[in-house]
Formats: C-alpha cells, sequence, structure tokens
C-alpha cells in the first residue's frame, strides 16, 4: 500500500504518490474545491499514510472524514504543529517550509544550507552543518511584486514575468521587470555572499527562472516540499513497526 502526499498552497494543490522516498505519479490542482481534489484522489485507493502540509485550515469534519479513508493521517497546519516539534522546528514556521527544511537536512547531511522557496512569497531559511534551523525570511514573491506594483500605484501597470530582462530598464515595462526581477537576483546575491559556505537550495514555482540567471553553483530541488513530506511519512512508518 502506497503513501500519498499532499501540499496545499496559497494558489496550488501538488499531491504525489510515493513507494518510500520514490515520488511516483504527481498531481497538481488549482481552484477553490482541493479539500474535495484530495478526496477524490483516494476514492479508489486507500493509503497506508497521509501527509498533508497545509496553509489553509483543514476542520475537525475534514479531518476525520479523510482518517477514515487512509490507514494513518498526519496532517501539518498552523493548528497541527507536533510534526513540527518532534523535528527541532519552532511551531510558528509554515508546514511547507518546515518539509522544506527536513528534506534539506537529509539531501546535504553534515552541510549548511540556505532554501529559497520561490512561490507568493520568497522564503529564505537556513539550517547549519548539523541540521540546526538557523531562522528565516520572508519577502513578497515575484507575482506578488507584480501585481503589488499596480495594486498599489495609479499609474504602473500590471506586468508579466519576463522571459528576458535587461539589467536597466529603457521602458515602463522594461524598468518593472528590471526592478523586480533585478530586486530578487541582488536579494539573493545578498544572502550567498553573506554565507558562501553554505549549499544553496531553489525550489518552488519559480525556482528555474531565477536558477538559470544564477552564476552560483545552486541545487534546484523542484518537490523538496513533497520530499520532506515522504519523510515524514517513512520516520512515521518506522516509529509504528
Amino acid at each position: 500500500m502506497s503513501n500519498l502526499l499532499v501540499e496545499i498552497g496559497n494558489t496550488a494543490l501538488k499531491a504525489a504518490w510515493t513507494d518510500g522516498l520514490t515520488l511516483g505519479k504527481t498531481f497538481r490542482y488549482q481552484g477553490e474545491k482541493m479539500l474535495e481534489f484530495v478526496e477524490s484522489l483516494i476514492v479508489k485507493e486507500k493509503p497506508a499514510i497521509m501527509v498533508i502540509s497545509s496553509t489553509i485550515k483543514i476542520d475537525r469534519r475534514t479531518e476525520e472524514r479523510l482518517a477514515a479513508d487512509c490507514g494513518n493521517l498526519l496532517i501539518l497546519d498552523r493548528d497541527h504543529t507536533e510534526i513540527m516539534e518532534e523535528y527541532g522546528l519552532p511551531s510558528y514556521l509554515s508546514s511547507d517550509r518546515a518539509a522544506s527544511v527536513i528534506a534539506s537536512r537529509h539531501l546535504f547531511t553534515g552541510k549548511g544550507s540556505i532554501i529559497f522557496d520561490f512561490g507568493t512569497t520568497l522564503t529564505i531559511d537556513f539550517l547549519d552543518g548539523e541540521g540546526k534551523y538557523l531562522g528565516g525570511n520572508i519577502s513578497p514573491g515575484c507575482r506578488t511584486r507584480f501585481k503589488s506594483l499596480n495594486r498599489y500605484s495609479r499609474t504602473l501597470p500590471i506586468v508579466n514575468t519576463p522571459s528576458n530582462v535587461t539589467q536597466t530598464g529603457d521602458s515602463l515595462i522594461s524598468s518593472i521587470e528590471s526592478g523586480v526581477v533585478g530586486g530578487i537576483m541582488f536579494e539573493i546575491q545578498g544572502y550567498l555572499s553573506l554565507f558562501p559556505e553554505k549549499v544553496a537550495v531553489f525550489t518552488g514555482g519559480d525556482a528555474l527562472y531565477f536558477a538559470k540567471r544564477m552564476k552560483n553553483s545552486i541545487f534546484v530541488v523542484c518537490n523538496l516540499v513533497l520530499m520532506g513530506l515522504a519523510l515524514i511519512a517513512e520516520d512515521y512508518a518506522e516509529r509504528k513497526v
């Protein structure tokens, strides 16, 4: 019997069936009925362990319904912080960031790392060589920055993330493009210059977009959160034996 991993983010859902730490078929859903979509995944196959990382609150009734359709249900959200604490992580940390930290500890054992997660927000988390969580920072993500310029100004248009960016803008549009993308690049490079000994890990929807603009050596792990959830499921299964 396989495990099911579910990552419910601010704008989309990712899910994957897994055999141990090997991710199988992956699903993506973007819509308002995320929990209903999760239920549709387990109609035909009952997972041994289902791990859900969620930015939205999972009410008691939904939790009970999901628990009835799987062998064991593990939830990581604002009301379920026990797992974060078991891994020595602060309870204020969002569940997706916690899962990324757990995965990075596993991938880069003995090395310090900086995890950049490029999504609705840009989160940066720091680990030392022993895997201890050192804290992290949050700023607006790339698309969020473009949208906020349009929303909070009277004259600036909404701009899509460009394929190519000039170092300095020579029009209103290119000025916004270079300002947002260049600003994030300076942000990344600033952190890396402060901690040159740490491994840089990129994940999230815009990870590849910024990775190809980097001169530094970095690791791109697109399914870092799901990998962390797989590790949580495996640790739980071992404790149950």
